[in-house]
């Protein structure tokens, strides 16, 4: 054979096979293609491959070499063709279908304290009650002092609060993690004087053992009403009607007589949690009382011409009351499966 018409050949095959290639309309038709001109045992250039023996000896370098070219031709063409199949492929299974649903975005949910907290907003609010906040890096004058909570008084333990170490010391005192938010009822009294109605809702700290009722940081909704001739009475009206507002109006919340150093009389309030076996068990909501004189005093008020009283609830605790949930802990784990449910 000469090297002309096995130069020859060998074109007609590259154009041929790189059409082929190029044609191919699925990965079926591309293999096809890839045995009919690259298949190791009948592939055409293989067979071509034969004629190379039949060159006379002084052409064979110039048809090897050209042998070689066409190889790379026919391999680099289903190499394309391959990369064009799956990237059609892709394209395609991605394109836009108008027909199908849309897909629902993943949206967050506002946590089911902070959806409490506004709902209990919202509900004081009815009752004539405003917002109040405060700073929850407090002195000891408001978090102690102030509330009648002597020196001597086992709530001021260091191992009963968070005092900041590396706090610098305020002038009233060393510095710590409000345990309360009574602190905010002084400030409000301290800058207004009576009438006064408000309410403050945020994080409080005590360093208490985490377990379904306690957690070293929760939550109070603190409630100050002073005013000429406010009683006992009025105090238990409001709870009542707050109770009933947000945990429905079968709730049975009971009061019970305690101490606290900033109210005289004391209560403690507890809520119906549960009724096994016709024994109902109840759960404190938290404490609450007629405002102490020397309170009053403390902020400049007469206690001989105004009379007060406040309350703290825990908002935990009125949050899993209503949601039937048995472990506050639950709240603070983030699991997005027991959150998404509120």
């Amino acid at each position: 054979m000469s090297l002309a018409n096995f130069i020859t050949e060998l074109d007609q095959i590259a154009a041929a096979g790189k059409s082929a290639f190029d044609r191919a309309a699925d990965a079926a038709a591309l293999e096809a293609a890839r045995v009919e001109f690259l298949g190791a045992k009948s592939g055409k250039l293989k067979a071509a491959q034969k004629g190379l023996g039949a060159v006379s000896g002084p052409e064979k370098p110039a048809a090897g070499k050209r042998f070689n070219e066409v190889k790379a031709i026919l391999e680099a063409a289903l190499t394309a063709a391959g990369v064009r199949l799956a990237t059609t492929t892709s394209e395609s299974s991605e394109s836009l279908d108008v027909t199908l649903p849309g897909r629902r975005p993943i949206i967050g949910h506002i946590h089911p304290i902070t959806q409490t907290i506004e709902e209990l907003k919202e509900i004081m609010g009815r009752l004539g009650f405003t917002v109040a906040d405060g700073p929850e890096i407090e002195d000891e004058w408001h978090n102690f002092e102030a509330l009648n909570i002597p020196a001597s008084h086992p709530a001021r333990d260091p191992l009963e609060n968070f005092y900041l170490a590396t706090a610098s010391a305020g002038r009233n005192g060393p510095m710590l993690l409000r345990s309360q938010t009574s602190t905010v009822q002084i400030r409000v009294m301290e800058r207004q004087p009576p009438p006064v109605r408000v309410i403050s809702l945020g994080r409080v700290y005590r360093p208490d053992d985490a377990d379904a009722t306690h957690y070293p940081m929760f939550h109070q909704i603190e409630g100050l009403l002073v005013d000429r001739h406010v009683t006992m009475a009025d105090l238990k009206s409001v709870l009542r009607l707050f109770a009933a507002s947000f945990l429905g109006h079968d709730v049975h919340i009971r009061f019970r007589p305690s101490f606290f150093p900033f109210t005289e009389p004391s209560v403690e309030v507890d809520m119906a949690w549960e009724t096994v076996g016709g024994k109902t068990r109840y759960v404190e909501m938290g404490g609450a009382g007629m405002v102490d004189p020397n309170v009053l005093r403390a902020v400049g008020y007469d206690p001989e011409e105004v009379s007060g009283f406040a309350f703290g609830l825990g908002v935990e605790r009125v949050c899993a009351r209503r949601h039937g949930i048995a472990d506050i802990r639950e709240f603070y784990k983030n699991d997005v499966r027991f959150l998404q449910q509120f």
